[in-house]
Order: C-alpha cells, then structure tokens, then sequence
C-alpha cells in the first residue's frame, strides 16, 4: 500500500504536488516553493539493531549525542540502503514518507516540526510531494517528539 492510500484510509485532507526530480529535503523546499523549515525530511537510523523513522526540518540535522541519549541506546547509524529497501518496499530509496508506523517502525519527531501549520513532504518518489495540516499528520502518526536536531 502507498502512502496516498494510507492518508486516503485515515480520511485526511492533503494536497499532492508534482515536481521535477528532487533528491534533498532543501530540494523539495526550492522545487514547492515553501521553507525548509515546513519541509519534514525522514532520515531513517539503526540504535542497537532497531529502526527508527526521525522527522525533522529539511534545514536541520540530526544531532547524534543528543539523539543516542534520548532512545537510550549504545550506538545510533543511518540505516543502509538495502535495510531502507526491506523497510520501504514501495518508496524510492531517499524519498520514505515521515509515516513510519505504516512500515512498522517507530517514528520520532523532532519538536520544531510540530510548530508548523502544515508540513510538506516527500511521498515515496523523488517527484512527488504531499501537504498537509501537522494536526492531521499528528493524529494520524502519534510521534514520540522532542529536539534531537541543530539547525545547518
């Protein structure tokens, strides 16, 4: 099931938008013309053999210590690619949508993200983009959420 299935099922108003290929959450940002700031970018880790989904800012990055001390966890990575592929059989690889419940991982949000009106993210393709309402993104995901990011 895609994520646009998924959000139609949770009956959840969104918009979907078209845009030229777009690898990077700063690159979503420039191509949907809004800030980075309202751009949730996912970035998948692996503490101590476990996955988590982490949403945060497309102009923020993960602050590592920060994020090991608050899961509680020895070591935290990236997730390679080929456990993004096992994860998200129907995403392209980069473009994992910031619903990790709906693949069996837990998701963590950073807090700057729930400041946001609405945010805007990427559907599963490099070409694809979805906005919505963050109350309707937070009932329908329920993310543990604190700061775990620094802005770039």
């Amino acid at each position: 099931m895609k994520v646009i299935d998924y959000l139609d099922e949770q009956a959840t108003n969104y918009e979907i938008k078209e845009h030229r290929t777009a690898y990077t959450a700063q690159q979503v940002a420039q191509e949907e013309h809004v800030h980075g700031d309202n751009v949730a970018k996912s970035v998948i880790v692996r503490a101590d053999g476990r996955h988590y989904l982490c949403v945060l800012p497309a102009c923020y990055k993960i602050d590592w210590n920060v994020l090991k001390s608050m899961l509680g966890e020895n070591e935290v990575t990236l997730a390679s690619e080929a456990e993004l592929a096992d994860i998200f059989p129907d995403c392209q690889i980069g473009a994992e949508p910031p619903f990790g419940s709906f693949y069996g991982v837990p998701t963590i949000m950073d807090d700057r993200l729930e400041k946001c009106e609405y945010i805007v993210f990427q559907a599963g393709t490099h070409e694809r983009a979805v906005r919505m309402n963050m109350k309707d993104y937070l009932r329908i995901e329920t993310p543990r959420i604190f700061a775990f990011s620094y802005h770039v």
